[in-house]
């Protein structure tokens, strides 16, 4: 009887250690899963929590999804626009080591990512993780378009203002899309794919893994290119709608996290939305939620989204064992009403300067948060410099594995921080505007490598703990720092990663700023960037 009283109490005792909340700070026994939510164009300051007393827009996903963990009021994007920035994130290499030294990988263009570049997808799979991408790539594929049909794809031909195909033209559509479209997610470290390329560019379809989900046979109505919907005409599916495609992503999101739960697989999703970015498809249970424009209805839509993706989580039980990061792939755009949302009291960029596409602090500082049950401390905020390149390196550590020489040049593990220290894990960062110019970090100062007319200084420089609006530039006061500065950027460059570890070669000759503007430079009207 002793003896059973004895057992009884000690299985108790196991079973209240095993129901017992993990300590902060612990890492949990089994490999955590991951979710990276990677936002479209949503402002620092559109998260409420980043932006209480200028922020109007209500985020309740976000904001809990902070409280619940760790949120940073320093972290960048390698980039005021898409491309290089999921360059930087996917691979923990800057965007400026390779072609893409400006601007965004253009429509119908190849792979950014070589074949045998690294990304968190490839080290998870090393890892024995199930992956997936579901959502927008944007970083090239390998379209199967013969180069004397590449004008069929870009736009209508002649003057066809109803956008009438032209003779050929749905042979050649219907030729190229019944074929796999190598060097996309699933040949970078994927296991499956789903979403829209690019939403507001051609093909206007979903593609699953390789292939488009249907032939494209028509060009999208014109109706559908006005109001901050898509871009440019191309070829699209029959009957092509936007407002479904932020759902679908969801539904998709939900399935995936589902399977891999039952599958008892660790699973690593990564999850870039297509939203609050053009096209601003709004479905009509959130048109006029917001009591402001377009652009905050879809930006509560999408925080709606992220909330069912988050429950599914929950739901399936894998939320206490999964590492979720959420962050934004640059800026809110200026050209989706800023000025507008301005009067109405809500600043999309919160105190900082510039909006998307800039080398300004609006144009790259954004939101970033992590939630690690049992790791991160809920509701804890982090004041130190983050880059999105380090997610890589970060999750290295988290597996306790070394980054190969040619990998994560420009990554480092912020491991430490989301554990509760408080002391620098990089002492520089380099993000850049959408025309190249770099901005270089070093601890609270920022030298943006081109001139102020005002000030009459070929370079800027900024101390962002006393001036987060960047109106001050001290670049006259503090030649010294600007000309150490200067040569930490080109030591940067020449070394070919910011890490420590064995020389690396950038992908071409690195541009270097600032540059001199040929004299008679014809002025172009700017365009919108991804």
């Amino acid at each position: 009887m002793k003896h059973q009283v004895c057992l009884r109490a000690w299985c108790a005792l196991l079973l209240a250690v095993a129901l017992w909340p993990v300590a902060a700070g612990a890492a949990p026994t089994a490999k955590p899963n991951i979710l990276v939510i990677l936002a479209d164009d949503l402002g620092y300051g559109d998260v409420q929590c980043n932006n209480p007393q200028r922020g109007k827009i209500a985020t309740p996903c976000m904001d809990k999804l902070a409280r619940e963990g760790m949120r940073f009021t320093d972290g960048h994007s390698s980039s005021g626009v898409c491309s290089p920035s999921r360059y930087a994130l996917l691979t923990g290499r800057y965007h400026w080591r390779t072609r893409l030294q400006s601007g965004i990988v253009g429509v119908f263009e190849g792979p950014l990512l070589a074949p045998d570049r690294m990304t968190i997808g490839t080290l998870a799979k090393q890892q024995g993780y199930a992956t997936a991408c579901i959502g927008k790539w944007h970083l090239g594929r390998d379209w199967p378009i013969p180069e004397d049909k590449r004008e069929l794809f870009r736009r209508p031909r002649g003057k066809d203002d109803e956008g009438k195909l032209a003779a050929g033209q749905v042979e050649a559509w219907r030729d190229v899309f019944s074929k796999p479209i190598p060097g996309g997610p699933t040949a970078r470290g994927f296991d499956e794919y789903f979403g829209t390329d690019v939403p507001n560019w051609p093909p206007y379809c979903f593609i699953e893994n390789d292939r488009t989900v249907g032939i494209p046979s028509e060009f999208l109505p014109r109706q559908l290119l006005k109001n901050h919907m898509a871009s440019m005409p191309g070829p699209a599916v029959k009957d092509w709608k936007l407002e479904p495609i932020l759902p679908a992503l969801g539904d998709r999101a939900v399935a995936f996290i589902e399977k891999q739960t039952k599958a008892q697989q660790p699973f690593l999703l990564y999850l870039p939305l297509t939203a609050p970015h053009e096209p601003l498809a709004v479905n009509d249970e959130w048109r006029g939620k917001s009591g402001l424009i377009t652009y905050a209805d879809f930006v509560m839509e999408t925080d709606a989204v992220i909330g069912r993706v988050l429950a599914a989580l929950e739901k399936s039980g894998a939320a206490a064992n999964t590492l979720v990061l959420f962050t934004s792939d640059n800026g809110k755009a200026a050209y989706t009403g800023a000025a507008e949302l301005e009067k109405l009291g809500h600043f999309s960029s919160g105190p900082l300067r510039g909006y998307k596409a800039s080398v300004w602090e609006g144009g790259h500082r954004v939101p970033f948060m992590v939630r690690w049950p049992g790791v991160v401390q809920p509701g804890s905020v982090c004041r130190q410099l983050v880059h999105q390149a380090d997610v890589i390196a970060t999750l290295a550590d988290l597996w306790g594995t070394k980054l190969p020489e040619n990998a994560g040049e420009d990554s480092f593990s912020f491991m430490s921080l989301l554990k509760g220290a408080d002391q620098p894990v990089r002492e520089n960062a380099v993000s850049c505007a959408a025309a190249g110019i770099p901005g270089l970090r070093k601890g609270p100062w920022k030298l943006i490598l081109a001139p102020d007319l005002q000030k009459k200084t070929k370079v800027q420089l900024y101390n962002l703990d006393d001036d987060i609006g960047e109106t001050k530039n001290l670049a006259a006061e503090k030649p010294e720092l600007v000309a150490e500065m200067m040569g930490l950027m080109e030591q940067l460059i020449v070394q070919g990663r910011s890490t420590p570890g064995a020389k690396q070669k950038n992908d071409v000759t690195v541009i270097r700023y600032p540059r001199a503007e040929p004299a008679a430079a014809p002025k172009r009207k700017a365009k919108k960037q991804n």
